[in-house]
């Protein structure tokens, strides 16, 4: 979602409460990855510091004033603001997940994204077994990770490889959603991917217009962006909002 929209679109649902819900469901990934970036693990709606993102948000947009520039910057400032004062009254803090922010792509800083990561905690599980066999089962985003760092695995590399091929810059983090874009639109290439493990280069070329210079230097993450939005992974493709609400035409 393009910067002045997302603020545009505040002030509509200030003028009309009644798209209210409907506007926190569609960024309820963006929330969890505000909380995210000042708790430094992955954020799920029972946490605690969710209702303190969720209430920060419903504060920015009663509060936002378009004339003082992107509610992106705004509501992320309010939102590490509420959740920082949380984190002074508590006395423990305790992490479910270590992470370092260089990964994934999501737009919290007012001129650029700024990135997530994941630091991969090794997990044996067979999370597909579990899916199917436990009803009881809470599939956490711990779970996620273990299962996509499995698929990885056959395509040549791990998560904590992503550190080092991770897109930084505006120009090079809308290039690599456009190509992500690209493979999610395309079944044919989608299924290649999956035969091959590796990206139809050629073919992503043409169809996004990307160099392939650019490609290769970001293959392993663009193909670990195309298995999370494309598989079973929820709570992983919300941390994806940048690249899930990008225009197609980029």
């Amino acid at each position: 979602m393009e910067k002045n929209a997302f603020s545009e679109e505040v002030i509509e649902v200030k003028n009309t409460p009644s798209q209210l819900n409907s506007f926190i469901e569609k960024n309820t990934g963006y929330i969890k990855y505000c909380a995210y970036k000042c708790v430094g693990r992955f954020i799920t709606e029972s946490d605690d510091e969710y209702s303190i993102a969720l209430s920060a948000f419903l504060e920015a947009i009663d509060s936002y004033d378009i004339s003082k520039g992107a509610f992106s910057s705004f509501a992320n400032l309010v939102i590490k603001r509420r959740i920082l004062d949380h984190m002074r009254k508590a006395k423990h803090h305790e992490c479910e997940l270590s992470v370092e922010p260089y990964l994934f792509e999501g737009e919290i800083d007012e001129d650029k994204e700024s990135p997530i990561s994941f630091e991969l905690k090794e997990k044996s599980a067979d999370i597909s077994y579990l899916k199917q066999n436990s009803i009881d089962h809470q599939v956490t985003v711990k779970d996620e990770i273990a299962e996509i760092s499995s698929k990885l695995t056959d395509y040549g590399f791990s998560f904590m490889d992503l550190t080092k091929c991770s897109p930084c810059t505006e120009k090079t983090k809308r290039a690599c959603a456009k190509a992500v874009k690209a493979m999610l639109t395309s079944e044919e290439l989608l299924q290649k991917m999956k035969r091959s493990k590796t990206l139809p280069m050629k073919e992503l070329e043409e169809k996004s217009r990307i160099s392939r210079k650019m490609m290769d230097r970001y293959r392993r993450y663009i193909i670990t962006a195309t298995l999370i939005i494309n598989g079973d992974y929820p709570q992983l493709s919300e941390y994806m909002w940048f690249i899930t609400n990008s225009p197609s035409n980029l």
